[in-house]
C-alpha cells in the first residue's frame, strides 16, 4: 500500500513550540515499522514555523511575512535534523522535498516532482514533504498542509491519505461545546452542507482546520484516494488504520 501521513504541528509540538519529544518518537518508530512491512510511506510534515518559535523564542506565532519565513527557515532545519536522527534508529533514510503551488500547477515542475518522489521510493527513502515557507507568497503558496498532502497523495498516487490531527475525526457536532456530539466513522462523499458546517483554523500554532480538512477529502475522493482523519495523540492508531479496522477515526471513502 502507497501511504501519504499528514501530521500537524500540534501533532509534533507541545503548545509552547518545542518538539513534543515522545510523540515524535512514538509516531517514527511506527511509520518505520509500516515501512519493514513493506508499505510505501509519504510524510507530509507540518511544524517548521512552530519550532521555529520555539527555536527562536518568540511568545507566540508571528504575523508578519517576514518573521513567519524566518521561523520556518530556523524551524525547518530542527523538524529534519529531529526526523534524520529518529528514523535512522530505525535504519531507513530520509528525504526533504519543499513545494510550492507552482509544482502542481505548472506541468514540467510537477512532472519533475512526482519523478522525485518516484525514485525515492523505489530506493527505500523516505520522502517528508513540507511547503516552502521561507519564499511562498501569496500568489504560489498551497496555503495549508492538509491541502497540501491532498495534493499530494493525488499526484503520487496513493492508496490512502491519513491526516493526524488533534482531533479523532469529523464530529456530528463541535465537540467542544456539544457533550452529545458523535464521531461519524465513514463519510461516503463530501456535500456542501458538510463543508459548511466545518469551523476555521485549529490550534494556535497550525493553519489549518476542519474545513480544510473536508476540502482535501473531496480532492482525494475525486480522485479514488481514501483518506482518514484521526487524532495523532496516540501513533498507533495507524496500524488499525492501515489495516482497515474500524473505530476511533473518520474514513473517507472515494
Amino acid at each position: 500500500m502507497r501511504i501519504v501521513i499528514k501530521v500537524g504541528t500540534s501533532t509534533l509540538a507541545h503548545p509552547t513550540g518545542r518538539l513534543n519529544i515522545r510523540r515524535t518518537g512514538e509516531l517514527c518508530k511506527v511509520i518505520s515499522d509500516l515501512k519493514n512491512a513493506g508499505h510505501e510511506v509519504v510524510l507530509v510534515s507540518s511544524g517548521a514555523i512552530g519550532m521555529g518559535v520555539g527555536k527562536l523564542a518568540l511568545n507566540e506565532k508571528p504575523k508578519d511575512i517576514p518573521t513567519k519565513q524566518a521561523a520556518a527557515a530556523v524551524g525547518q532545519c530542527e523538524l529534519m535534523y529531529t526526523y534524520d536522527r529518529l528514523f535512522a534508529e530505525y535504519n531507513h533514510t530520509v528525504a526533504q522535498i519543499l513545494l510550492t503551488g507552482s509544482d502542481f500547477t505548472a506541468e514540467d515542475r510537477h512532472e519533475n516532482f512526482t519523478n522525485t518522489i518516484k525514485r525515492l521510493l523505489e530506493l527505500n527513502a523516505l520522502p517528508i514533504i513540507n511547503e516552502n515557507d521561507t519564499i511562498a507568497t501569496e500568489e504560489i503558496k498551497v496555503g495549508d498542509n492538509d491541502t497540501l498532502s491532498a495534493l499530494v497523495a493525488v499526484s503520487v498516487k496513493a492508496n490512502l491519505l491519513v491526516i493526524l490531527s488533534d482531533v479523532d475525526g469529523l464530529y456530528s457536532a463541535d465537540p467542544h461545546k456539544d457533550e452529545n456530539a458523535k464521531l461519524i466513522e465513514e463519510v461516503r462523499g463530501v456535500t456542501d452542507e458538510l463543508l459548511k458546517k466545518a469551523g476555521g483554523a485549529g490550534s494556535a500554532l497550525g493553519t489549518g482546520g476542519m474545513k480544510t480538512k473536508l476540502t482535501a477529502a473531496q480532492t482525494c475522493n475525486e480522485s479514488g484516494v481514501d483518506m482518514v482523519i484521526a487524532n495523532g495523540e496516540n501513533p498507533e492508531l495507524l496500524y488499525a488504520i492501515v489495516d482497515g479496522k474500524k473505530g476511533g477515526y473518520t474514513k473517507f471513502f472515494a
